[in-house]
């Protein structure tokens, strides 16, 4: 083949390739959004969150995090973060309410979250991150766990290791979990009494937790706590309500879910401001 055909062919495939992918524009928003097919972080004009204050009963979890992330926006080492634990607890908004405090403090960090499917692409969108000097990021992962099957696991350890480049500096990682192991306990008991080797059977698996430097426990609310978040919505958003009222409308309303949580008391104090004709 003539040097003129290769020549021709290198032409119409270069021109067939797709067009390089133009660096994200990371002032264009506080928060963003990961996505794959194709690869492009979506910029979020308006992230939903509650107020750090209104946070009620996860004191020791949302201080501790608080000062992990005012240490990384501040350019100082911080650590990776899990936070797992009861369902409705506050997890995943504690880390959106973390983020807005530290924007409130005149720090500039970008919030990037990342869904547990699209955890195989994470070594683009660290690529990405990393080039992106002039910034720092919160990388942010809601309800991650994995099943008996599941590979995903492996692309975590890029976000937590970093393979042979580590970790950006400028990247932290926050991931929410109602397993404080990221898989089933049967799951993890069964493997160990199965496996040749029981000690090793699931070893990778589990210790993806212990590579997170903080680890920080949800637990379920008492009914004191309940009562005082919702109270706390009260007052915050003007929603006027004696508190023997509220306290049985609010106990009738958790006895009807079988639950008692933080979800529970906003969308029991959701339901109530509806009716008192309050916009939240």
């Amino acid at each position: 083949m003539s040097e003129a055909i290769l020549k021709r062919i290198a032409e119409a495939l270069e021109r067939l390739a797709p067009a390089p992918e133009r660096a994200p524009d990371f002032d264009a928003a506080e928060a963003f959004v990961w996505h794959v097919a194709p690869d492009r972080l979506v910029p979020v004009p308006d992230v939903a969150r509650v107020d750090l204050p209104l946070l009620v009963g996860i004191d020791r979890a949302r201080d501790t995090l608080l000062a992990n992330t005012l240490q990384f926006a501040r350019g100082l080492p911080a650590n990776n973060a899990l936070l797992w634990g009861a369902r409705g607890m506050g997890k995943s908004s504690l880390v959106k309410a973390v983020h807005a405090e530290a924007l409130r403090l005149g720090h500039v960090l970008r919030i990037v979250e990342l869904s547990r499917e699209d955890l195989p692409s994470v070594g683009r969108l660290l690529t990405h991150l990393r080039a992106a000097t002039e910034h720092r990021f919160l990388l942010f992962c809601d309800d991650l766990s994995f099943s008996h099957d599941d590979q995903h696991y492996k692309s975590l350890k890029a976000v937590l290791d970093g393979g042979v480049e580590g970790r950006p500096a400028n990247v932290v990682f926050y991931a929410t979990s109602n397993r404080r192991h990221l898989m089933p306990r049967d799951m993890i008991e069964n493997e160990r009494s199965t496996a040749i080797s029981p000690s090793e059977a699931t070893e990778e698996k589990v210790s993806l937790s212990d590579r997170f430097g903080l680890w920080l426990g949800f637990h379920p609310c008492s009914q004191d706590e309940y009562l005082a978040m919702i109270r706390g919505y009260c007052d915050a958003y003007g929603v006027a309500m004696g508190d023997a009222e509220l306290r049985t409308e609010a106990i009738e309303w958790q006895a009807t879910r079988g639950a008692r949580s933080g979800r529970v008391a906003w969308q029991y104090f959701t339901d109530l401001a509806g009716r008192k004709g309050v916009t939240l």
